[in-house]
């Protein structure tokens, strides 16, 4: 009887049990442009870094290999949407974990695949901060929808995720989006790379810094750009203006899209409780994504 039931107790575990995530190489060959003179990647955290919610975090530098690494929900729970999550770190490093990994765990426990997109930092001589990561946001989107049928994706539910920087760069693919901006490399390159919708958490460079006013001017909002969460605390040092102005112009283009901003909570928590209300804002995401139609099977 123990026998019959093992291989039973086993499909049922494996079932419910989280994949391995699966990380794959975004170019099938050197990322554009690319010298090989960045250095080697590694953890630049120094003992003088801060650790949000009493954890330290991964800042990874020198990245010049972007990858994706997928997260995939268990089979009994994925509802076929996927999110594109771009860690922040001031074009500089990559937050890995605090605004990486530990969002495609949260991500998949709603049943939707997380895609870590492990894009190049720092910022290359000669370009615009955000020249490299928005080739390799647009590659990650582009390569995801094509593989919808392997990964049992819906190709119409393929979003960007973004914090700080990776705010920055979620709203570059969300306006960026009618052209490459690189050579055409192979099929997944046919596949659209703008994302259906999008979720900025407390983003950088959405507005000048110094005099606050309209969205930078590599962020052409129109009514195409897809539906936008937003989320961000009024002491943010960065400037909850960041928000404010890109939502503006969302409502001037007629783009749907869900605000948050709360009085207190500062900057860079991602899903770590701070004490303050602004750690809220997964419910609240998720919340929204469902009002999307994202989460139903």
């Amino acid at each position: 009887m123990l026998k019959t039931l093992l291989p039973l107790l086993l499909s049922a575990s494996l079932l419910h049990a989280d994949p391995a995530p699966t990380v794959i190489n975004l170019w099938p060959g050197t990322a554009p442009g690319e010298k090989g003179d960045i250095g080697e990647e590694k953890d630049m955290t120094k003992p003088t870094d801060g650790n949000p919610g009493g954890k330290p975090i991964i800042r990874l530098g020198n990245v010049s290999q972007p990858t994706i690494t997928i997260f995939a929900p268990p089979a009994d729970k994925a509802n076929g949407t996927a999110v594109v999550v771009c860690p922040g770190g001031g074009y500089s490093i990559l937050a890995l974990d605090l605004e990486g990994s530990e969002i495609c765990e949260w991500l998949r426990s709603w049943g939707v695949t997380g895609v870590l997109l492990k894009y190049r930092v720092p910022k290359r001589a000669g370009l615009e901060k955000h020249t490299a990561p928005l080739q390799d946001v647009q590659r990650a989107i582009g390569l995801v929808r094509s593989r919808a049928q392997d990964w049992h994706l819906k190709p119409e539910r393929i979003g960007v995720l973004g914090f700080s920087a990776g705010g920055h760069l979620a709203a570059a693919a969300s306006t960026n989006y009618t052209e490459r901006t690189y050579p055409h490399v192979d099929a997944a390159d046919d596949a659209s790379c703008r994302p259906d919708f999008a979720v900025l958490i407390y983003p950088a460079y959405l507005t000048g810094k110094e005099h606050p006013g309209p969205v930078s001017t590599e962020l052409p909002v129109t009514a195409k750009t897809p539906p936008t969460f937003l989320a961000m605390a009024e002491d943010d040092p960065v400037g909850v203006e960041n928000a404010i102005y890109y939502a503006l112009a969302l409502k001037n283009a007629k783009v749907p899209f869900e605000m948050h901003i709360y009085p207190t909570g500062g900057h860079g928590y991602g899903l770590r409780p701070n004490g303050h209300a602004v750690t809220t804002w997964p419910q609240r995401a998720g919340e929204w994504l469902g009002t999307l139609g994202m989460l139903e099977k």
